[in-house]
């Protein structure tokens, strides 16, 4: 028997010796994301969209009936700790996805994947658990970290930005991010600077930044950060002048904040509205219908967790105790991605596109997303040959 799945029978020994029925009638999904604080729009939305997905279908998913626990982490990785033992150990729950940032993401992998329960990452991608750390309980439905930021390295080069200043939040996304970007950009790195997670205020920072006189700045502020940095860059008169790219800085989460404000930031991005393809067409359409607003990138990868999970359940015909059987269907991604081709790598992330989205003024005079080319195709992160999995 091959070693990954011993391990997946020892844990589910381990399941039954906690009590847990070997087969249940109704299927236990924990969400688990951030609602509260300067994140709460981007788990709102990630909760948005598989809900929608689950009301279309419904009430269920791969023809199966389902119960969903919802909980705030608040983006802690103490309370997320807390809340993923809940999850398993009370509700006792088939599998959990959500999870927005990656400092939560890293402290409750572990234990998810030790309790024998999948986890269906739909934004935080760690770079450590892309390699060495890569586990047979964790699908994403988004990126390793450093992929999304790989593409900012590539637009930054094409675009032929010479000099540039990076800055991000002290975590591991942030981290990652900056990793990722220096990979594929071939210019001079003037610095790169670190801030404190949810700080409010750029002011010295960006003052510091325009004294190394960059050809451009290169940012990563998801959620209320995102909001405050590009308000204080215009304030400070920059926009327009110092060319801003970014990476979920200016996204579907903070632009309706922003406004016009944002108009003429560049972005590389797993995703966008206006992506042609029919499924990203039929998801955007009831989206808008159902929330009166248009999917951001954390809910188009939240709606792929869910499509992702509807094909997988309907495979092994609602049968997730057979641990084997459900990693397989996961595998086998057999769901069509709004993002447009998707397959999974052997450390179970994905191979995916990514693009090139700037904020323009639209026909209605409005701020607006429009896609201009893939900046890397099928591209899959640099950590998978680390991971032992096949």
């Amino acid at each position: 028997m091959p070693q990954i799945f011993k391990k997946l029978l020892c844990a589910t020994v381990m399941a039954a010796s906690l009590g847990w029925p070997a087969a249940q009638a109704q299927i236990r999904i924990g969400f688990m994301t951030t609602l509260s604080g300067p994140g709460a729009a981007l788990g709102q939305d990630q909760y948005d969209a598989f809900m929608l997905a689950v009301e279309q279908r419904n009430g269920k998913l791969g023809d199966s009936e389902i119960r969903i626990f919802k909980e705030d982490d608040q983006q802690k990785p103490d309370v997320a700790v807390q809340i993923a033992q809940k999850l398993i150990e009370k509700e006792k729950v088939n599998l959990i996805t959500g999870v927005v940032y990656s400092n939560v993401m890293m402290a409750i992998h572990k234990p998810i994947a030790n309790a024998g329960i999948f986890l269906i990452g739909a934004n935080a991608g760690p770079t450590p658990m892309a390699g060495a750390q890569c586990s047979p309980y964790f699908f994403s439905t988004s990126w390793n970290n450093d992929q999304l930021h790989e593409a900012g390295g590539r637009l930054a080069t094409d675009l032929g930005y010479k000099k540039i200043y990076l800055m991000a939040p002290n975590y591991q996304g942030g981290k990652d991010a900056v990793s990722g970007f220096k990979r594929y950009y071939k210019g001079t790195i003037l610095d790169e600077f670190y801030t404190q997670v949810n700080q409010p205020d750029y002011s010295v920072e960006i003052a510091q930044m325009q004294a190394a006189k960059p050809d451009a700045v290169y940012v990563f502020y998801p959620g209320g950060m995102g909001i405050n940095f590009v308000k204080q860059y215009n304030q400070a008169g920059l926009l327009g002048k110092l060319p801003l790219l970014s990476v979920s800085t200016v996204d579907g989460t903070t632009l309706p904040a922003l406004k016009d404000i944002a108009i003429g930031v560049i972005t590389s991005s797993s995703y966008s509205p206006d992506i042609k393809n029919s499924q990203n067409e039929i998801f955007v359409d009831a989206f808008l219908k159902k929330y009166g607003r248009l999917p951001s990138m954390y809910a188009a990868q939240s709606w792929d967790a869910a499509m992702l999970l509807d094909s997988a359940i309907r495979k092994v015909k609602g049968k997730v105790g057979d641990k084997e059987a459900f990693r397989a269907a996961l595998k086998q991604a057999d769901f069509k991605s709004v993002r447009g081709p998707f397959r999974y790598n052997n450390n179970q992330f994905p191979v995916a596109n990514f693009y090139r989205v700037d904020v323009v003024k639209g026909k209605n005079g409005q701020a607006e997303f429009s896609t201009k080319g893939v900046i890397l195709e099928n591209h899959q992160d640099g950590y998978a040959s680390q991971c032992s999995m096949k």
